[in-house]
């Protein structure tokens, strides 16, 4: 019977946390170690070459010199499995542990960066080294790596090994200065470090030309020299060796590799062959998967012989060097094809013995062993789904045959959730379709009851997800637990789109006692987040935020991090952080989980997290970034042939030039995105990306803006009763931001004044900030004039409000009204200056002020200029304040 599935955490090798063992025969990169030296200001140090060029050695080095120097070090290996972004989360953490960091109780983004943020607040220097990352593809694990980089503390840095330039935004990096590059011509041996190699105890002594002739040749590549000097103690003229070699890197590596492997006595060369198929080497797999004892003294002495054995950790187990590790493998597929299979078989029933199944079945799969493979997933899959290990269950199905998986119920239906989950609702629907399972078959039952409502939801297709998920709704409980909250978990989102918000809740109770337990992780996940975009919708921020944070971290373990699923959380946790003010976390979140969401196409969660880091990379005038990702999000409207997101794009685009002042293109844009179809249909649902953000807001803005200021506050005022009339909350308190400025433009101050400090009222109560803030300048003057008022002492202030207050100005950038006291030229006013001040006070206009006064708009804004440097303001607002206060006005 197979085991269990092991906890993920149990599965991080202690070989991958830290570098092989130094050999003997190592050269001193000194260039490179005193380049690194002088380089701690940089935030990245990539080590970058093909393989075989030293860089893990030089890595080593380089931590060793920074240990030594009192720098704390963490060291992470990666391979290919490591694009399962829960497994590399899972290593990642581990290897931060070596830094003092808390373990987490749960292996999520969010709590690596709490563990980062505990690192740097300790205030001691560190620094994490990654070797291979090149073995890594999967855009999300990038998305982990670039996350890290992006958010290290000040004392901290990063050293990357790769064969390739990874994705991690390192153009950017480079023009500011926080990057050091070591690549192929730094990693390359000098004549004079391949003279040192060569000089070295044990090496076959070469005259200096033929050290100089076998440098030039290799073009000082460490593998090829190491390879060489294998080959050079086995060959009875090294001299004629010398002159004979020659060709590519890789006929180079080839050529040697069989020199030195064919030098070996017929039992170490076949152990060297049959022990390739296994990832770690240690005595007792050894003995296992070979068939033999000895498996201790065997690996002592091809350590010792130095045939590329590399020591992991405590000395006690060993891995190759990958170079030779690869070449191991090919020329056991070219020479004893046929004992590949057993291998791999007898590693995988090793591992099953010790309850290791993720790591039984990955040996089945690499040995060919399908059945197998299918006949330990089996017992597994339903746990997997339960833990949200989609990714790695899609990678699996890869690699069995279809028309296996297709004819067993729940290795198809598991599938699909899993193709769903990783690569979106479309391919996951044209699998179900092409399945034949349906719900008159048991098996499959409970399965295709929850996914074709899902499906339907997730593809926009709400019209027919309602209608079909209310029927399957009837045929609860199907005895499936987990199936049977997915339905009630889908049909929660859809009721909420729909509008129908009490049939929502009842859903989502429905939903967690049908799945309840510490497995049930998507599930909880899911209902959870519904939940939280429920109380958002009705504003209840805070409460919307612990949903959030619950859904993100509803495991006790990493599981749920693998899953597009999450994206579906993450984005919307992310959201309420951002609305908070606290944009460097949200910022953290959203680069992770916007690309998990762009993968598998969740629309509303593209949207929001696509708006949320234009919004923030326009705050820091980073306007080409914010142009770029409204741009990328219109593009991949376009590509889905999605409309929603292309319209969406062009609206947030037209918002931003609003705020800019520009008329003319936020007019173009707004007329690009007015598609009838799709702005009906936002009216009539309730997509959570349109609660705030539709076509309606956009025009109101630009009315506002632009447009006659009596019509703007007449419109908004009916948008604002509709609102309040259907329940959105926090609409109709962004409509109130918007009512506010309506009334300062029309030029009742007083009464904007009033308006501003009630609503400011209801977002302190809640914790919203951009709410009001991302309406800009205007918005700021407003707040001046609340800061100068409360000021003046006339009226009560709730602390809380003022709290509040403060922190709007904080992020506008606004200063306090501190120091009214301290005037000295505020006598000096002319009668024409205290009476324009007090014409300022009524809340006139310059133009109106000018045909007060009798005086040109020029004139009008020479006294403000006076007037301001006079009372020491730095706008009207505060000069009418500091004048009431004065008692001038």
């Amino acid at each position: 019977m197979p085991s269990p599935a092991p906890s993920p955490r149990a599965l991080v090798s202690r070989r991958k946390l830290s570098p092989p063992g130094a050999v003997a025969a190592q050269v001193r990169r000194e260039a490179i170690c005193a380049l690194v030296a002088a380089s701690r200001a940089a935030q990245l140090v990539l080590v970058r070459g093909p393989a075989g060029f030293g860089k893990t050695t030089a890595l080593a080095q380089c931590r060793s010199d920074l240990q030594s120097k009192g720098v704390r070090t963490a060291w992470l290996t990666l391979d290919a499995a490591d694009n399962d972004p829960t497994r590399f989360l899972n290593g990642l953490a581990e290897a931060l542990g070596a830094l003092g960091a808390s373990a987490p109780s749960e292996t999520t983004p969010d709590a690596l960066l709490r563990m980062m943020d505990e690192i740097g607040a300790a205030g001691h220097a560190f620094a994490i080294f990654l070797d291979d990352v090149e073995t890594v593809q999967d855009p999300v694990v990038l998305s982990l790596v670039r996350e890290l980089v992006d958010n290290l503390p000040r004392q901290g840095q990063v050293f990357i090994g790769s064969r390739v330039t990874p994705e991690l935004g390192t153009a950017r990096m480079r023009a500011r200065g926080q990057l050091v590059e070591i690549s192929v011509d730094a990693l390359r041996f000098s004549l004079e470090e391949t003279q040192a190699f060569f000089g070295r105890e044990g090496h076959v002594a070469l005259a200096a030309d033929a050290i100089e002739l076998l440098h030039h040749r290799t073009e000082g590549w460490v593998a090829a020299l190491w390879l060489a000097s294998m080959a050079l103690q086995r060959h009875p003229e090294p001299s004629a060796f010398v002159e004979r070699f020659s060709g590519s890197s890789a006929l180079i590596a080839d050529y040697l590799a069989e020199d030195v492997l064919n030098a070996q006595p017929p039992a170490v060369r076949d152990f060297l062959l049959r022990s390739s198929v296994l990832h770690r080497l240690d005595a007792e797999i050894c003995d296992a998967v070979l068939g033999a004892q000895g498996g201790a003294a065997a690996l002592e002495r091809i350590a010792a012989s130095g045939l590329f054995l590399l020591p992991v950790h405590d000395g006690r187990s060993y891995r190759y060097h990958s170079l030779f590790s690869a070449f191991l493998r090919g020329q056991m597929v070219r020479e004893m094809p046929a004992e590949i299979p057993r291998l791999h078989l007898d590693a995988s029933k090793w591992y099953e013995q010790r309850g290791q199944a993720v790591a039984a079945i990955e040996h089945a799969l690499q040995g060919g062993h399908q059945e197998r493979a299918i006949a330990l997933l089996e017992p597994q899959v339903d746990e997997l789904l339960k833990s949200g290990r989609m990714r790695l269950l899609a990678r699996w199905f890869t690699s069995l045959p279809e028309d296996e998986v297709t004819r067993r119920p729940t290795l198809c239906m598991a599938r699909i959730w899993a193709v769903c989950l990783t690569t979106g609702p479309w391919d996951a629907m044209r699998l179900l379709d092409r399945s034949g399972w349906t719900t008159e078959d048991p098996p499959s039952r409970p399965h295709v009851l929850a996914l074709r409502p899902l499906l339907l939801g997730m593809m926009d297709r709400y019209d027919e997800a309602l209608p079909l998920g209310r029927e399957n709704l009837r045929a609860m409980p199907t005895g499936n637990a987990f199936a049977d909250s997915a339905l009630a978990t889908a049909m929660a989102h859809t009721f909420l789109v729909m509008g129908q918000y009490r049939e929502s809740h009842r859903l989502l109770q429905t939903a967690r006692m049908a799945h309840a337990g510490p497995t049930a992780v998507f599930n909880r996940m899911f209902s959870e987040t519904v939940d939280g975009i429920l109380d958002l919708e009705e504003g209840q921020l805070r409460r919307a935020a612990a949903r959030f944070r619950l859904a993100v971290h509803s495991t006790a373990g990493p599981n749920v991090t693998a899953t597009g699923g999450n994206a579906y959380a993450g984005v919307q946790y992310a959201g309420v952080l951002f609305e908070m003010g606290d944009l460097d976390q949200a910022e953290r979140l959203l680069n992770v989980y916007v690309p998990m969401a762009s993968a598998v196409g969740l629309r509303d969660q593209m949207i929001i997290g696509h708006v949320m880091l234009a919004r923030m990379a326009f705050d820091r005038r980073q306007l080409d970034r914010a142009w770029e990702l409204l741009s990328t999000l219109e593009q991949a409207g376009y590509d889905r042939h999605l409309p929603r997101i292309t319209a969406s794009a062009r609206l947030e685009r037209a918002h931003l030039l609003v705020l800019q002042g520009n008329a003319q293109a936020s007019r173009a844009e707004l007329v690009l995105a007015s598609q009838p179809d799709v702005w009906e249909r936002a009216a009539r649902l309730r997509f959570p990306a349109h609660d705030i953000e539709d076509l309606e807001m956009g025009w109101l803005r630009w009315n506002l803006a632009f447009g006659d200021a009596t019509s703007a506050e007449q419109d908004i005022a009916r948008a604002l009763a509709r609102a309040q009339a259907e329940k959105k909350l926090r609409r109709a308190l962004k409509l109130q931001v918007l009512q506010a400025l309506a009334l300062q433009r029309l030029g009742q101050a007083q009464a904007a004044v009033n308006a501003f400090a009630q609503l400011l009222s209801q977002a302190a109560a809640q914790g919203f900030v951009r709410l009001l803030i991302d309406e800009g300048e205007a918005v700021r003057e407003l707040a001046v004039q609340l800061q100068m008022r409360n000021a003046t002492g006339h009226a009560e202030v709730d602390p809380i409000d003022q709290e509040h207050l403060d922190k709007i100005l904080r992020l506008l950038g606004a200063p306090r009204a501190e120091g009214v006291d301290d005037v000295p030229d505020a006598d000096k006013l002319t009668p024409k200056e205290l009476r324009m001040l007090r014409l300022l006070a009524d809340g006139f206009s310059n133009s109106e002020l000018a045909v007060k006064l009798f005086v040109s708009d020029s004139t009008v804004r020479t006294h403000l200029r006076n007037i301001n440097q006079k009372l020491n303001a730095g706008n009207r607002t505060q000069a009418v304040a500091i004048a009431r206060k004065l008692g001038l006005i």
